[in-house]
């Protein structure tokens, strides 16, 4: 009894600073929940869902302090193309709940080590990327054009538009009322943020999105009221469904068609929404680490259990696949969270304002939520970043360059495939150049003295560099090939220098090899 009162007094330890985060969280997601499934074709409740199970399920299964769960924006498009190839949304949630049977067996098989073959600089730059495509994609939003929805993060968006052209056809839609209330909730942000959260305690506690919020919803009742002019249309404010009634609200909630279980359509939509969706998460779990003040690290194995099990209760009860998301995650480390606690109240307060009280929710202005995310942005691209990995150098800059440019002009999935590419190229170049040493001098008869000293690790992709030190030696060199400090050598390497101490005679190169005991090699 003790040890649980113990486990429960710990766990709640940090509410101060974790229940201020999740409302801030609580108040990014929920037009990104409502946005997502939007663009996934399918009905608006299942994106709430998704961002209820993913807050309070994969919250207390998880082991990731900081990370919170939702409905994902990388899986808008092959959600929408699987409930369409697959003829209902009700057929599409058995893929849902069988990618979460999946994602379960990933983890109790240790699958999640995958996420630590990604580099650091292109999980910074996945960062920043992000950052800077949060920042652009809710200028629109900031100023009244609201055709596109909240959670479209690529670059190519489905109404044929792009990120930049947006930007242009917004100018014809500016709301006067939704660039008031950017000003006046950006000005109480940044004060908050700069000067009012250093003051008083109490500022930390009601942070200031809270602060924006709560402005404007008074500044849609102060304006319905008194300026009807000013007052923000309907189809620029949150839009949460509203039921009339308990039976209602137990309506929108659908259920799988089992009949289709073993239809193979079926499994290879489960298939492609587990490894992308578990790709993703593992993504997301190293870049929240790294965004971690305390620098702990989450047990990636656990994270695919729990997202498993996210989804399938999520496709059991009608909501959209669930991942681990950045934009909510790094939103609750701006914030101040500091345990899994801020995740678990986030997915609380959606519950019951969804239920409770969709009618508040839907004063909110979308304004003031892009100002909430401009600040978000911000901070995980920071100029500062740019100058930190440029002084690293090219090894580390250029991969997270490309990352950046890739998610911001195609998508996350395919901006992180370019900046890992790149770091792979890299290290093989890197490879190739450091395979051996060459150490010269002459000695006293005027003939050229050389030592090749092999690298501890001699692969294939280093006989190139190798073959062409040697047939770059001058004639009647005396030359010693030390691979004494090599693990392993590749029979591609050992087989060249073989060929090579056979014919180095025609050049009038002696050679000599100083071999390791217990290292195999080609026979001299």
């Amino acid at each position: 009894m003790k040890s649980s009162k113990y486990k429960t007094k710990n766990f709640f330890s940090n509410v101060k600073q974790d229940l201020p985060a999740s409302i801030v969280v609580f108040f990014v997601a929920v037009p990104l929940c409502l946005g997502i499934a939007l663009a996934s074709g399918a009905p608006l409740f299942s994106g709430l869902i998704a961002g209820i199970v993913g807050g309070i399920v994969v919250g207390a299964l998880s082991n990731s302090p900081l990370g919170v769960s939702g409905p994902a924006a990388g899986l808008a498009v092959i959600v929408l193309a699987s409930i369409q190839s697959l003829g209902a949304f009700e057929i599409f949630l058995v893929a849902v709940v069988l990618a979460g049977i999946i994602q379960v067996v990933l983890g109790l098989l240790k699958g999640g080590i995958i996420g630590y073959y990604f580099p650091s600089s292109v999980i910074k730059g996945m960062l920043a990327g992000i950052g800077i495509i949060i920042f652009l994609k809710q200028i629109p939003h900031a100023f009244g054009y609201d055709v596109d929805y909240e959670g479209d993060l690529s670059f190519q968006q489905l109404n044929g538009e792009n990120t930049f052209s947006e930007l242009i056809n917004m100018l014809d839609y500016i709301s006067p009322g939704a660039v008031i209330v950017s000003i006046i909730s950006l000005t109480i942000l940044l004060t908050w943020d700069l000067y009012f959260s250093h003051k008083h305690k109490v500022f930390k506690l009601v942070q200031g999105p809270l602060v924006a919020v709560a402005m404007g919803i008074v500044y849609q009742l102060v304006t319905s009221a008194f300026f009807p002019a000013y007052t923000i249309e309907s189809q620029h404010l949150v839009s949460v469904p509203v039921a009339e009634s308990f039976s209602g609200f137990l309506n929108q909630f659908t259920f799988p068609d089992f009949s289709y279980v073993l239809s193979s359509e079926v499994w290879v939509v489960a298939l492609t929404i587990a490894v992308v969706a578990s790709l993703e998460t593992l993504l997301c779990v190293e870049a929240t680490d790294k965004l971690d003040p305390q620098k702990r690290v989450t047990n990636t194995n656990r994270e695919l259990f729990a997202q498993g099990g996210g989804n399938i209760l999520s496709g059991l009860i009608g909501g959209l696949p669930i991942t681990q998301v950045i934009v909510r995650s790094s939103a609750n480390v701006q914030s101040g969270g500091q345990t899994r606690l801020s995740s678990i109240l986030h997915g609380m307060f959606l519950l019951i304002c969804v239920a409770l009280i969709p009618a508040v929710l839907n004063m909110i202005p979308l304004a003031v939520l892009a100002c909430i995310l401009f600040v978000v942005g911000y901070k995980l691209a920071k100029p500062s970043l740019f100058k930190h990995m440029y002084k690293l150098g090219w090894d580390q800059f250029a991969p997270f360059v490309i990352t950046i440019l890739g998610i911001v002009f195609t998508d996350l999935l395919k901006g992180i495939a370019m900046g890992f590419i790149v770091s792979l190229v890299i290290l093989l170049r890197n490879s190739f150049k450091n395979s051996h040493f060459l150490h010269k001098e002459v000695i006293n008869n005027g003939r050229k003295k050389v030592k090749m000293t092999l690298a501890e690790e001699v692969t294939f992709i280093n006989k190139g560099a190798i073959l062409k030190a040697l047939n770059n030696l001058p004639a009647g060199t005396q030359l010693t090939i030390d691979m004494s400090k090599s693990v392993g050598i590749d029979y591609d390497v050992l087989e060249i220098i073989d060929n090579y101490k056979n014919t180095s005679g025609n050049k009038g190169i002696e050679v000599k090899l100083v071999n390791r005991g217990d290292l195999q090699t080609a026979d001299y």
